[in-house]
């Protein structure tokens, strides 16, 4: 009586081990995803950036002034005390451009191309 068990109990470890690692490199897989992802967008954004001042540096530095203002919106929006209602519809696509830009940066950080 004391082998089945043994082995049932065997076979749940193995089964464990098992999903720890298939969630571990499920993990893994993602982490360096949106690594090579916020690598690509902040390499792409840099290339944007020169070939817009080649053409015309006045409407690039002001794209990037909006683009700066629209995500300080988000921030703001993002982190102050909450009120009564539901926000509008700018408010809340500024709030979640400025989310996926705070984890495109979080994981560009460690990207070694900036």
């Amino acid at each position: 009586m004391a082998v089945p068990v043994a082995r049932s109990r065997f076979l749940r470890v193995i089964r464990g081990v098992g999903s720890f690692l298939k969630e571990l490199l499920t993990e893994i897989a993602g982490e360096m995803a949106l690594t090579v992802v916020a690598c690509l967008a902040v390499a792409l954004l840099a290339l944007a950036g020169v070939w817009g001042w080649e053409r015309s540096p006045l409407v690039t530095a002001g794209a990037g002034g909006a683009l700066l203002a629209f995500l300080g919106y988000g921030g703001w929006e993002r982190l102050r005390p909450a009120e009564r209602g539901r926000p509008g519809r700018l408010a809340g696509a500024a709030a979640a451009s400025f989310a996926v830009a705070a984890v495109f940066v979080a994981y560009a950080w460690s990207c070694g191309c900036s």
